[in-house]
């Protein structure tokens, strides 16, 4: 692999309690925040097209959390990037935003699903009597 893609860094430990070996050189492979954006633009842009072109509510539900989910991955290359833990503490609450999302959007489906036998959100229509 080329020095850009596979960007080593080697240090020597004092000592490594996994495998027993002590200072002896161990490789760290880091990955670019070129390459962390890109893939956090690709899933956020599937997630946009899953929310825009498909109409089964759990689908758009999953989507969305495909779009939370590139934001935070974002959030961790920057944090890595920037010598910062400062992304990495606001993945925390993004997390617990996105557990809570689970919870309240999940029986919003189930309630929906009881009431009209369908998670098409075509044809769920709030308004109707």
């Amino acid at each position: 692999l080329s020095p850009t893609v596979r960007g080593g860094i080697s240090f020597i430990t004092g000592g490594s309690h996994r495998n027993g070996l002590s200072g002896q050189k161990e490789t760290v492979m880091v990955v670019p925040l070129e390459h962390v954006i890109i893939l956090s633009g690709i899933l956020f842009a599937t997630g946009v097209l899953g929310v825009l072109f498909r109409r089964n509510a759990l689908v758009i539900f999953m989507s969305i959390e495909l779009m939370l989910n590139a934001v935070t991955l974002a959030l961790v290359g920057f944090s890595r990037y920037y010598n910062s833990v400062d992304g990495q503490v606001f993945v925390f609450l993004v997390m617990t935003l996105a557990a809570a999302e689970v919870a309240v959007g999940l029986a919003i489906i189930v309630a929906l699903f009881r009431n009209k036998q369908t998670v098409n959100v075509d044809e769920i229509n709030l308004m109707k009597g």
